[in-house]
């Protein structure tokens, strides 16, 4: 059965409608985080419930599902358009499960969690984000309800970032990583009695507006186009793709650390980056939009990582670094990368080394199950937190400021999203190896000042197919393997292998 171009035609013009709410949405929040007035907080969440509910009102339109149902009957679509119509199904299905009233009432109390959890986080105070935060885990839990997902309720949480996914395929991942990671970890503790690491001189300082022209030179590099985005400051660095031309990111600062700062951009960067490379002729269409949050981390983790923490990006930097920090010690460029790769057990996820960077993501991971699956009370949260951590990594949490207060997401209802962070990292190894059969010797790239030809090889092969496959698929296109955790434990062995002298 073939249908003609119109009707096609007509159904895009919705579907850009309802992507065009989404990135109002998007515009709203993004300002809500970093400019928006303390006063406008009442009438902001009010704005973005009604976006909310008016969004999902398109997509749940009767029309849309007779369209729906007439387009997957129709032998003539393309690709494209074929991803289109599925992902768009794909949302239809759980929509039309989830009444109106729901979806403006979760959207409000998101957007007041998230004013709640600054503050708590800013002030290390738990209890003061506890009614906000029960309030979003029992919306939750009535979602998953809707959804049907009683028997298996964390599993509907961890497709909505990366579809497909579920405990029975985390579990052992993250048990198969463990393995491996945690005798390394050993391994460099005993390494490290011996040749004590390298630390920033104390009482040294790096001022917030020379390392904002640091590292705007370090996201020019890596071929950030700031005049189509912008970067700013935000409690929790994030990225946004809110329209065609228009990409934002942000950072925070440490006066007393630029790396927490280099390393979020260059983090944020690589997200900005695949957004500005998105096939701009399928814009405000699923087919234009990225496949997952999984593949979505490869791409920051990339940059962050396998670019960012090497002698040879230091090799470009250095000359930027001293004369934005010129009261900085004269260290060359393989001491600052080992201060860059410094192995630590510290409490913050988002400044872990690449060792310790998945156990933090397992640590939330099973504290996510405990909630869902297990019924945790919320306010034994920080508790159920400390003595975790401290299992794992052998250290007391001082404060919940650096513990359960630390990431954004909860308060943004983002419950299932942290296994997508490890995703990333194996999706980000695996690019690397095979990148390295097409372009050669990665480091000498690096080492040369243009990267260039790392991001060109990127845009065709990730950023560019938007949805049109699968995450699964999009790697096996990319590099030519299915998915495997084998090419990030190759890397991570070796390069901290060789750091350490193991």
């Amino acid at each position: 059965m073939a249908l003609n171009m119109q009707e096609y035609s007509e159904f895009i013009e919705r579907v850009k409608d309802i992507h065009r709410l989404a990135a109002l949405q998007g515009h709203l929040g993004w300002d809500q985080e970093t400019i928006m007035p303390v006063k406008g907080s009442d009438a902001r969440s009010d704005i973005l419930s009604w976006l909310a509910a008016e969004h999902h009102n398109r997509i749940i339109d009767p029309v849309m599902g007779q369209m729906l149902n007439a387009l997957e009957q129709d032998e003539t679509l393309n690709e494209d358009q074929e991803a289109n119509v599925r992902e768009m199904r794909r949302a239809y299905d759980k929509a039309v499960l989830l009444p109106s009233e729901f979806v403006a009432t979760f959207a409000k109390a998101k957007s007041e969690a998230l004013l709640s959890w600054q503050k708590a986080r800013q002030n290390s105070d738990f209890n003061a984000f506890l009614p906000q935060l029960e309030n979003l885990i029992s919306m939750t839990k009535e979602k998953i309800a809707y959804y049907g997902g009683q028997d298996n309720p964390y599993d509907i949480l961890l497709d909505d970032y990366e579809v497909g996914m579920k405990v029975t395929d985390y579990d052992p991942l993250f048990a198969g990583l463990r393995s491996r990671l945690v005798p390394l970890l050993q391994k460099i503790t005993i390494a490290q009695q011996t040749n004590p690491e390298l630390v920033l001189p104390e009482g040294l300082r790096f001022p917030i507006d020379a390392q904002t022209e640091f590292c705007t030179k370090v996201s020019k590099a890596m071929g950030f186009d700031f005049d189509a985005g912008r970067m700013d400051a935000s409690t929790h660095p994030f990225s946004a793709g809110l329209w065609p031309g228009d990409t934002r990111f942000t950072t925070r600062f440490d006066e007393l650390d630029p790396f927490s700062c280099l390393y979020a951009v260059m983090h944020e960067t690589g997200h900005a980056l695949y957004e500005q490379g998105l096939a701009k002729e399928f814009s405000l269409t699923p087919r234009g939009a990225a496949v997952s949050l999984g593949v979505h981390e490869s791409q920051s983790r990339f940059w962050e990582n396998q670019i960012g923490r090497t002698t040879e990006f230091w090799n470009v930097a250095l000359p930027w670094f001293r004369e934005h920090f010129p009261s900085a010690p004269d260290w060359d460029p393989a001491t600052l990368n080992r201060i860059a790769n410094t192995v630590s057990k510290g409490f913050i996820r988002v400044e872990a080394d690449e060792v310790t960077y998945n156990l933090h993501v397992m640590l939330r991971y099973e504290i996510e199950k405990k909630i869902f699956n297990e019924n945790l009370p919320i306010s034994k949260l920080p508790e159920t937190w400390n003595s975790m951590f401290e299992e794992w990594f052998g250290v007391s949490v001082p404060e919940d400021r650096v513990g359960c207060l630390q990431d954004i997401h909860w308060s943004m209802g983002a419950f299932g999203y942290f296994p997508t962070y490890t995703l990333g990292n194996l999706y980000a190894a695996q690019l690397l190896e095979s990148m390295a059969v097409d372009l050669g010797d990665i480091d000498h790239i690096i080492s040369s000042g243009d990267w260039s030809s790392l991001l060109q090889w990127l845009r065709p092969r990730i950023h560019q197919q938007g949805s049109k496959m699968s995450p699964a698929k999009l790697i096996e296109f990319a590099t030519g393997s299915p998915p495997s955790p084998e090419p990030f434990l190759r890397y991570v062995e070796e390069k901290y292998g060789s750091l350490y002298g193991l």
